[in-house]
């Protein structure tokens, strides 16, 4: 359950920049609402990619590209990320990581070796409900710790949020904001249902963009900047 993708480049996973998407397998969480559930749910079924040859790629693509942005799945699983994300800085560029949060001690490794220069969390709902995310066992607490270090860390840090009803209203905004009180960016992001990893969430109704905007005010007052994305 390694890497499981490799794709072209992209302007808007890694702000002002051009980087390579690289996808990894499998996760620590089943949240019914995911966006990406084959990998999540089946990463066997996607052949895994040789370490050797993707960097090599990466290296000829050195030319016209910045940085990696290292996304799953949840790429934290998996033992292979660090020593991956040092051949990465070998080549002198910059690293993305996407994450759940819910490896305090790696993300903290990580930024203490400088392998990443931009990490973006993923703020679900309330830290309480996260043992609903998952059919096996999860501990809040790994993502508050997570929150804290990351509250001084010398990388650039982005939250996320999707705005899934059930799951998102202004409350758990509230609850959020708090724990991440100061932060330099948070982005309310609408919810599309039809990719949902569960048949339950594929009906859920979107909240309207007047509502996320309503959210995205309520961040506004815990963060440097609060952005919305995905909404018309």
């Amino acid at each position: 359950m390694g890497i499981k993708g490799f794709q072209g480049t992209s302007l808007l996973d890694f702000p002002g920049r051009i980087a390579s998407l690289v996808f990894w397998g499998g996760c620590n969480l089943t949240c019914p609402f995911c966006h990406n559930p084959p990998l999540v749910l089946e990463p066997e079924s996607y052949p895994d990619l040789d370490p050797v040859d993707l960097l090599a790629d990466l290296a000829d693509r050195k030319s016209f590209i910045d940085g990696v942005v290292v996304s799953g799945g949840e790429p934290t699983l998996h033992s292979e990320l660090l020593p991956f994300l040092q051949e990465v800085k070998a080549l002198d560029l910059l690293v993305k990581l996407d994450t759940n949060g819910l490896a305090p001690q790696l993300i903290a490794e990580l930024i203490d070796k400088q392998l990443i220069d931009y990490l973006a969390i993923d703020l679900k709902t309330s830290p309480q409900r996260y043992p609903e995310l998952h059919s096996g066992a999860v501990s809040p607490d790994k993502l508050v710790e997570t929150l804290r270090l990351c509250a001084d860390a010398p990388v650039e840090v982005e939250y996320r949020t999707t705005c899934v009803p059930g799951w998102i209203d202004e409350d758990v905004i509230i609850e959020l904001g708090e724990l991440i009180d100061g932060a330099q960016l948070w982005a309310l992001q609408q919810y599309h249902p039809e990719h949902a990893l569960c048949e339950k969430a594929q009906g859920l109704k979107p909240y309207s963009s007047e509502q996320v905007q309503s959210f995205a005010g309520i961040a506004a007052n815990y963060v440097q900047r609060a952005i919305m994305r995905g909404c018309s």
